[in-house]
């Protein structure tokens, strides 16, 4: 199914950031993967090539187009190569989210510029170690003392935690408000108290820096406040959208990815004095998987559309992400039983693939909490 949702631009848009994944990447994240991050160098070549700050208005050094598409690009290409080290989604798809709809001029003028040309690497601070998927049950606090909120607490799971210059910390600047006194404070690096625990050894994603964070009595001056005190549970609903589409464009782009090198893996691999693909097992399985991947496509780019015009809600993202990424972690799966024993073996693509996949029903809200966003928009 041709898909409709691209024009010239992002086709050209496409071929910059393939032909910089295939110099700078490609032949690089394999040790990267070893080292268990990716090097700042890469970042700044990235800004310079105008890959992280499209979306930023251009008088910040941006592009000056705020459209998804060109997000969705980014991702299909990291995705296609396996790059799943280079942080770049969660600095151009959530953190640009805040910054362009909540940051004021004097905030806008002290970051974006870093941000566009990647010489400031920024995270965004949710997760703690009691509270998973749980924001409303957030105990990091931030009390205001003077000029400067004082911020006591943890967070975990943190992705970029390591390379972060910029960390939007999601806080309780009100204990007793419940959802209402949550707001978003920028934690920058060098503030005194603020500390960064080890690098996570994970399953998968190796590349990618993802870590725990600590504040112990970090004052932080009322200028990092980001928009108004209260109203970060606000905020961060009307961003997480953008977050669930992401991974459901990663999901899709994955899916697409495997089920490309299982058949062709298929069609040289012999069983029984013939090519394995010519057993129905193998056709029917990815005469479905195909089926599947290319609805999921529709879900999404429909999805991008309704981000782009501002209509895309809530349950919508929620849906598309528990059921792209469910799908993306059944293709990965059932692609690498076609591989056999070489699907076991981490020398082979499909390896890779699975040990990376199995965060995406987790990360962003696990599929049970988006199963309950869905319940809940139909009364139940």
């Amino acid at each position: 199914m041709q898909r409709t949702i691209f024009d010239a631009d992002h086709d050209a848009f496409r071929d910059t950031v393939r032909n910089f994944l295939e110099k700078s990447v490609v032949p690089h994240h394999e040790q990267w993967e070893a080292d268990g991050i990716v090097p700042r160098e890469l970042w700044l070549e990235a800004g310079e090539l105008g890959l992280l700050g499209f979306m930023m208005p251009e008088e910040y050094g941006g592009g000056g187009v705020n459209d998804f598409r060109y997000n969705a690009v980014l991702q299909e290409e990291l995705t296609r190569i396996g790059a799943s080290g280079v942080g770049f989604a969660l600095h151009t798809d959530l953190v640009s989210g805040y910054l362009l709809s909540y940051a004021n001029e004097e905030q806008k003028q002290r970051w974006l510029p870093g941000f566009c040309s990647g010489e400031i690497i920024t995270a965004i601070a949710m997760t703690e170690p009691g509270a998973g998927s749980d924001l409303q049950g957030l105990t990091t606090t931030a009390r205001l003392d003077g000029d400067h909120y004082v911020v006591n607490g943890s967070k975990t799971f943190i992705s970029n935690g390591i390379n972060a210059d910029l960390v939007i910390v999601v806080v309780k600047t009100d204990v007793s408000a419940g959802a209402a006194g949550t707001s978003l404070l920028v934690v920058e690096r060098g503030m005194e108290g603020f500390d960064r625990g080890r690098n996570l050894d994970k399953i998968g994603l190796k590349a990618q820096d993802t870590a725990e964070l600590f504040f112990n009595d970090v004052r932080v001056p009322k200028e990092n406040l980001l928009g108004q005190e209260g109203q970060g549970f606000i905020y961060l609903m009307e961003k997480l959208p953008q977050e669930r589409l992401t991974l459901g464009v990663v999901a899709a782009a994955a899916c697409r990815t495997v089920i490309d090198m299982t058949v062709e893996y298929v069609k040289e691999r012999q069983a029984f004095g013939r090519p394995i693909s010519t057993f129905q097992n193998t056709r029917f399985t990815l005469a479905e998987l195909e089926t599947e991947q290319r609805i999921a496509q529709v879900w999404v780019d429909r999805c991008i559309t309704e981000l782009n015009a501002g209509t895309l809600t809530i349950d919508d993202a929620a849906a598309g992400k528990w059921w792209t990424t469910e799908l993306q972690k059944k293709t990965v799966d059932a692609c690498l039983q076609l591989h056999g024993g070489y699907g076991y073996m981490t020398e082979y693509p499909i390896a890779k693939a699975y040990l990376d996949t199995r965060i995406q029903t987790i990360y962003g809200g696990t599929t049970e909490i988006m199963k309950e966003i869905v319940g809940r928009t139909m009364g139940l």
